[in-house]
């Protein structure tokens, strides 16, 4: 048992858990508890993305609690998360959430792995549908896929992260800018996500760099590959000099590493060069030859050079989240935080106070182009397809100590310098093919 699971049981106990949801409390006893359920791979090939996510939901549950919780006529109420295992599947992600739904937790959050969220979106709306009392709402923090805001977007789902389309157009303004890549293989996982980020790619690329060559244009099973030597050989074969991947966990981490022990020169452009062990796995061979794209970063509040620093955004805002955060997860692996994690749940606290209650059409409509300032981030709920609009970095990996580098990632010694800051203006674009059914 963790850290932060030994303290969400103490706090646990602390409350008496009268209803599933918030309800009136008896005479004595504390409010009951909002629950939120975390649906996610706590076991399997991501397991370690799994608890990555579960120490960044405590981390944002705990500072809510400790202002007293969430605000409502009857009192406050503290936040509760309830951890359910998918086990990184879709199916078991599906019975996970039936099991939420018979405890009436009102709540239900996911991300890692876009397959596993659009089938939480489909049951999702047929629960609410089916069971108008036992409504369910789905906030989503990683889960990049741009139908999930696109074809696919529904009324009870509202994502935190930036979809794919956001960080490939990120992406392709610095490769715009680098004229030493000229060949490119596109190597992804092959689901959903994966081919968005090829299609997307190929899109952007021939729209702001129409002279590079696509040499390669890849996909692997997700989750499954124990050593990527054979794609790094066909990337050395292919005479590439870089890689685009929107690869993330294991997938990502075993990549990189294997370009490092075979030799592969060239650049990695990634959605998550920047995640959990990639660092590490990548090492020297990473120093600024990988880029990724993040919605914010521990060096974000420091610019090597001004005209990188968002206007309005407080660098000592951005220093004190991470430094409470390591202060609460001081271990070296634990070091990924996930600013997009916290203003999720921040946003949840005040729609849930706003809508005086945990009824999710309710909160659903008070999320509903809210605003979000915490004097860093400066962000908005879409209305029009429950996107947040919100700032984006293209990094790009160094040591630390270099200009720009004040932070390492996980004990590396390697962390990422902004090379290009874009204000949430500059990456919101359009509501695209959302066609959204109101209830």
């Amino acid at each position: 048992m963790g850290k932060w699971t030994k303290w969400a049981a103490i706090a646990g106990a602390i409350w008496v858990l009268a209803v599933p949801m918030a309800g009136t409390a008896r005479a004595g006893e504390a409010p009951a508890p909002i629950q939120l359920a975390l649906i996610e791979g706590m076991s399997g090939p991501f397991a370690d993305a799994g608890a990555a996510v579960e120490r960044n939901i405590r981390f944002a549950i705990e500072r809510v609690n400790a202002r007293g919780g969430v605000k409502l006529p009857d009192g406050p109420h503290a936040l509760k998360l309830v951890v359910l295992d998918s086990q990184g599947s879709a199916e078991q992600a599906l019975v996970q959430l039936r099991a939420a739904a018979d405890r009436h937790i009102p709540f239900v959050l996911q991300g890692n792995g876009s397959a596993v969220a659009a089938a939480l979106v489909a049951a999702i709306d047929k629960q609410n549908a089916r069971e108008p009392d036992n409504r369910e709402l789905f906030l989503n923090y990683s889960a990049d896929d741009p139908a999930l805001t696109g074809a696919s977007c529904s009324f009870w789902h509202f994502r935190f992260d930036a979809h794919a389309g956001m960080r490939m157009n990120a992406l392709a303004d610095v490769i715009a800018r680098d004229k030493s890549v000229k060949r490119v293989y596109l190597l992804n996982q092959d689901y959903s996500f994966g081919h968005d980020v090829s299609t997307l790619a190929r899109a952007a690329l021939a729209a702001k760099r129409p002279d590079v060559t696509i040499v390669g244009d890849e996909f692997h099973p997700i989750g499954r590959v124990k050593d990527f030597t054979p794609y790094i050989a066909k990337l050395r074969a292919s005479r590439a000099d870089a890689v685009v991947t929107g690869n993330w966990g294991n997938d990502l981490a075993l990549l990189v590493k294997a370009a490092r022990e075979q030799g592969f020169a060239g650049r990695f452009y990634t959605f998550y060069g920047n995640s959990l062990d990639a660092p590490a796995a990548i090492g020297e061979a990473g120093v600024g030859r990988v880029v990724a794209v993040a919605d914010w970063h521990p060096n974000a509040g420091t610019a090597a050079v001004p005209a990188q620093r968002l206007p309005h955004a407080d660098a000592s805002a951005s220093d004190a989240y991470y430094a409470a955060f390591r202060a609460r997860f001081p271990a070296a692996r634990d070091d990924y935080a996930l600013l997009r994690i916290d203003v999720m749940i921040e946003m949840l606290a005040d729609a849930i106070t706003r809508a005086h209650g945990t009824d999710a059409a309710a909160v659903a409509k008070a999320l509903e182009g809210m605003h979000y300032e915490n004097g860093f981030v400066q962000a908005t709920m879409r209305a029009d397809d429950h996107q947040l609009i919100q700032p984006l970095y293209v990094i790009e990996m160094d040591k630390v100590g270099a200009p720009g580098v004040r932070f390492d990632n996980e004990g590396s010694g390697y962390g990422f310098r902004t090379v290009l800051a874009l204000s949430p203006s500059q990456t919101e674009g359009g509501a695209g093919e959302c066609r959204m059914k109101r209830p």
